[in-house]
């Protein structure tokens, strides 16, 4: 598959997008540029998976791209909060790393 720097700059602005926004959505979870860029472009992939077996679709676009990709990252934010990962103050694995 071969893609021309200009869809990979969309993918990545789509993703830093989406990530930042399910970030604000879902309280206590940024990850900073970088993390909220890989939140992003996962949820991406997520999004393009769920949505569509659960019948919804957006369109197409820019906008439905990080509408969809948000969803996405929301999502997998909210499952890796269930799963203990990151807690509603923001603690990362293990919480206070051994201290009383």
């Amino acid at each position: 598959m071969h893609m021309s720097n200009q869809s990979l700059l969309v993918i990545l602005l789509v993703g830093i997008v989406a990530g930042w926004l399910a970030g604000k959505i879902v309280r206590g979870t940024g990850f900073g540029l970088i993390g909220d860029l890989l939140v992003g472009v996962v949820g991406a992939f997520v999004g393009n998976w769920i949505l569509p077996r659960l019948g919804v679709h957006l369109g197409t676009g820019v906008v439905s791209a990080i509408v969809n990709a948000t969803l996405g990252a929301i999502l997998l934010l909210l499952v890796v909060r269930l799963l203990g990962g990151v807690g509603g103050s923001g603690r990362r694995w293990g919480g206070r790393w051994g201290r009383p």
